[in-house]
Order: structure tokens, then C-alpha cells, then sequence
């Protein structure tokens, strides 16, 4: 706690200050967005490579500039729970990571509203639903919805990147792929909540304190378990939706989505049979990699020929995960 009131911080324009956000973005978990808006970008029929670059850079940093940013508003909790985060150590200010992450989101906003006009209002959106985050996770029934369904946003995003598109095909429901779309945008809302509230139950005693009125902290860790088991068979259903809709099923697409199941199932059985907050990373774990792995299945199923990039995405999403600064957190 002594840590944060340190006054010697590192300069923005230094190496250290940089490794030090780096870190605070959580690099492993920027594949989250990633995934969810690669979902978006195959929907489009015939995407140009470079407007697809130029709408996926911002949307995979978009995550780690979200949690950079609310970071800034956890200090009180994330000083019990994750006393390792450069933040709560005082190697950069609350001040630099606000307006370092605050800055990186409009530049991604703009960036993406040069593809279409339309993603402004939604980018600001998003960036309210940051801000707003901390008072809501502060009670029981806020805290899920509310990030979830600024993750959700992101694959209308991607959606939105193409030329000319209009934001009101998403309400048309004219035709199997406008369905198709909402299932997979509803599937990412349930699968990110699952993340959310299993999340929850590595800071039950951090949040406690600091007076947190999470869904852990209020009903305990049989009824969170109960409840993810409900948004995981969600995500499940919504994904499958999703395939069935589209109704271009390989078996490389067939076997992600059972290899998503699979990873998704022996999350909530290990998160029953756990009762330490320090051993709960492993199920959450889990549960992260179903989730890119719904996404997954439901890109390669539009997409195919994107095979040899989402294995790299993968992999690299990987690696990322293992390397982590603290083992038991995610």
C-alpha cells in the first residue's frame, strides 16, 4: 500500500514506462477483443485486407486500453489482490495510465471511424462503458452485464468496418447470415459474462474489503459457480446457434467448437471442485480459452482461407497466457 504513494515515477518517454503499461494492458488477454472482433470482420463478404488490418490493430489493443483504464479507478482492491501491477507499485501514476489509455481509445475510435462514421457514436460508447465500470462491478447484478456488453460491442464494430455498411442491417433480421451475426454477437456476451463472474472468485477476499459487492463476495462460491454454469451452457448455445445459421460447417470449424465445449465443461467442473482463491486462475484459465475458441470456430466457418492466421492468433494467444507476470492471476 506504502508503493502507490511513491512520488518518483517512471517518464512516458521511457523504456520502463512503456513495459511497465505493457504490462498493465494485460497483454495476454488482448486476444479477448481480438477474437471478438475478427468475429465482426468475417461477417463481411468480401473484406479488403488493408481496411481489416486497419480495423483489427484497434480493436485487439482496445482491451488492454479498457483494462488500463479502469484500472485507474481499482487501486483499493487491486492493492490486496494484485500488489504486483506496476500501478500499485508505483512505477507509473494513475494520471499517466488514464491519459496514455484515454488517448490510445480515441485514436482507435478515430481511426476506425475513418472506416465508417457510424463506429464513432458506438467507440464512445464503449469508452462510457469504461468509465463507468468500477461503480457498477461495486454491486452484484452490475458488474457482468456491464462489461459484457461493452465486449459485445466489438464484433458490431468489426461488422460496422466495412464501406458503406449501414448499423441497421444488425436490426433487419432480412436473412440467415443478419440472424447468424446476432446469435454469434449474443454468444461473445455470455461467454465474456462466464469470464466475468468465475473472474470473480480470485479477488473474493480483496474485494471484500474494500467493499466490493460483487456476486462472490455477496451470494458465495457455490451460487457463483451455479451461475457460471448458466452462462457457460449460454455461450455454448449461442455459439452452436450461430454455426447452425450460417450452415457452412467443416470439420476444422466443427472440431474448434467441440474443442471449445470440451475446454468450457472442465472450466466449470474445476471451479465446483475448487474452493482457494489462489487455485480458481485454473478454471478462469480455461474459460479464456473457450471463449477465443468459440470465436474461432464461428470466423473459420465464414471464413476458411483465414485458417493459417487464427492458428498464429492462437499460438501466440498461447504463449502470451504462459508468460504471464502472476501465475495466479488472469
Amino acid at each position: 500500500m506504502e508503493a502507490i504513494n511513491r512520488k518518483q515515477y517512471a517518464g512516458i518517454l521511457s523504456l520502463v514506462f512503456w513495459k511497465a503499461f505493457w504490462s498493465t494492458m494485460r497483454p495476454y488477454l488482448i486476444f479477448v477483443s481480438g477474437a471478438s472482433g475478427l468475429v465482426g470482420l468475417a461477417f463481411i463478404d468480401i473484406p479488403k485486407i488493408e481496411r481489416a488490418v486497419m480495423a483489427f490493430i484497434p480493436l485487439l489493443l482496445s482491451y488492454g486500453l479498457g483494462q488500463a483504464l479502469t484500472d485507474c479507478f481499482q487501486t483499493d482492491t487491486d492493492a490486496l489482490s494484485s500488489p504486483y501491477r506496476p500501478l500499485i507499485q508505483g512505477i507509473i501514476s494513475r494520471g499517466q495510465v488514464f491519459a496514455i489509455s484515454l488517448t490510445g481509445l480515441v485514436f482507435g475510435i478515430l481511426l476506425l471511424t475513418y472506416l465508417n462514421p457510424y463506429i464513432f457514436l458506438l467507440g464512445l460508447l464503449a469508452v462510457f462503458g469504461l468509465l463507468s465500470y468500477t461503480a457498477l462491478k461495486r454491486t452484484w447484478w452490475g458488474g457482468p452485464f456491464w462489461n459484457s456488453w461493452i465486449v459485445a460491442l466489438l464484433p458490431i464494430i468489426g461488422r460496422a468496418a466495412e464501406r458503406g455498411f449501414d448499423i441497421r442491417w444488425i436490426l433487419s433480421f432480412e436473412d440467415s447470415q443478419t440472424k447468424a451475426f446476432l446469435f454469434a454477437v449474443v454468444a461473445i456476451f455470455f461467454a465474456y459474462g462466464n469470464f466475468v463472474v468465475m473472474g470473480y472468485l480470485k479477488d473474493i477476499s480483496a474485494d471484500k474489503k474494500t467493499g466490493y459487492r460483487t456476486f462472490s463476495v455477496v451470494f458465495g462460491w457455490k451460487a457463483t459457480a451455479v451461475y457460471s454454469d448458466l452462462l457457460a451452457f449460454l455461450a455454448a448455445f449461442f455459439s452452436g446457434l450461430a454455426l447452425y445459421t450460417i450452415g457452412n460447417l467443416s470439420i476444422i470449424s466443427s472440431g474448434i467448437f467441440c474443442a471449445a465445449i470440451i475446454n468450457n465443461l472442465y472450466a466449470q467442473i474445476k471451479i465446483h471442485r475448487t474452493r482457494e482463491e489462489t487455485k480458481a486462475y485454473g478454471p478462469i484459465s480455461y474459460v479464456v480459452r473457450s471463449f477465443i475458441l468459440y470465436c474461432a470456430a464461428i470466423v473459420l466457418s465464414l471464413k476458411l482461407e483465414w485458417i493459417v492466421f487464427m492458428a498464429i492468433f492462437y499460438v501466440t494467444f498461447e504463449v502470451a497466457l504462459k508468460y504471464r507476470p502472476e501465475k495466479t492471476q488472469v
